[in-house]
């Protein structure tokens, strides 16, 4: 009887695709993929500047809401210390709202330049990572914009006024065009990227760095860390904000271990012989 042929052995097999490159043609698929997601960014930012007043005014209403409520018969003002002041500020405005636009490409871009290390079963993630990671992203800044800004300038305001006996010590409710907006476009950013802590625990998940009963185990101590967090970035007595905002983190968290559930099984599972 013939011996039977014995199939190979498929089960680990190199990603399709697999070019050695050097250090400098991975350089210069970095630049190629920077300078795509930099010059989507610079159309954004252009396309901004053109709408840069009814930014300025959208990103003043929670600070507007929480000066009439504080100060309900004084007219707000954003002063410029400098004839440059209006022209930086605006032009930072202008690029954070090109980041805002261009997350998705950029996200993408990401994405392919770490694809040609991955199998073609995993390169098809590529549509559900762009728009997961630029939904994550935009709720991020949403949750900043209706949750975070309205309680930390009430707060932030709060603390203005009079020190002391009458004739003393003032601190003063003026504001600048500078400060507000520096403030303002950091946060939006920064709640839009911690938004992605979903994404970033799932890539960790799948490589095998964490492994989803060590996120369980450590989810008690995560769920007390939401709480800090909560109390330090929502300060005052309102306590209705700092459970907003710790309930957030909560959820971002226990998502992680959903997901990194889900990218386990598939990195553990065998992969058919082709």
């Amino acid at each position: 009887m013939a011996a039977l042929q014995e199939e190979p052995d498929l089960t680990h097999v190199d990603p399709e695709d697999d070019v050695k490159m050097t250090i400098w043609e991975h350089l210069g698929e970095l630049r190629k993929r920077v300078v795509r997601a930099g010059v989507t960014l610079l159309a954004g930012a252009i396309l901004c500047w053109n709408f840069k007043e009814k930014l300025l005014d959208w990103i003043g209403k929670p600070f507007e809401a929480a000066w009439k409520i504080r100060y309900p018969n004084t007219p707000i003002e954003l002063m410029t210390t400098a004839p440059i002041d209006a022209f930086v500020g605006y032009m930072q405005l202008a690029i954070t709202g090109g980041i805002v636009l261009a997350i998705p490409v950029i996200f993408y871009q990401l994405w392919a330049f770490i694809s040609p290390g991955l199998y073609s079963k995993e390169k098809r993630y590529i549509i559900p990572f762009v728009l997961f990671s630029t939904a994550l992203f935009g709720a991020g800044i949403a949750f900043c914009y209706y949750a975070f800004f309205p309680s930390f300038w009430a707060f932030a305001l709060s603390l203005h006024g009079q020190v002391g006996e009458p004739g003393g010590l003032v601190l003063m409710s003026r504001n600048t065009m500078e400060g507000y907006l520096d403030f303002a476009t950091r946060m939006l950013l920064a709640f839009g990227f911690i938004f992605e802590l979903p994404l970033f625990i799932s890539f960790l998940a799948l490589a095998g760095i964490v492994t989803p009963m060590q996120l369980v185990r450590f989810s008690r101590w995560a769920i007390i860390s939401a709480f800090i967090i909560g109390a330090f970035i929502t300060p005052g007595p309102e306590m209705s904000s700092q459970f907003i905002v710790a309930s957030a983190l909560i959820g971002l968290y226990f998502l992680s271990v959903g997901l990194s559930f889900l990218v386990a099984k598939r990195r553990d599972d065998p992969k058919p012989a082709d």
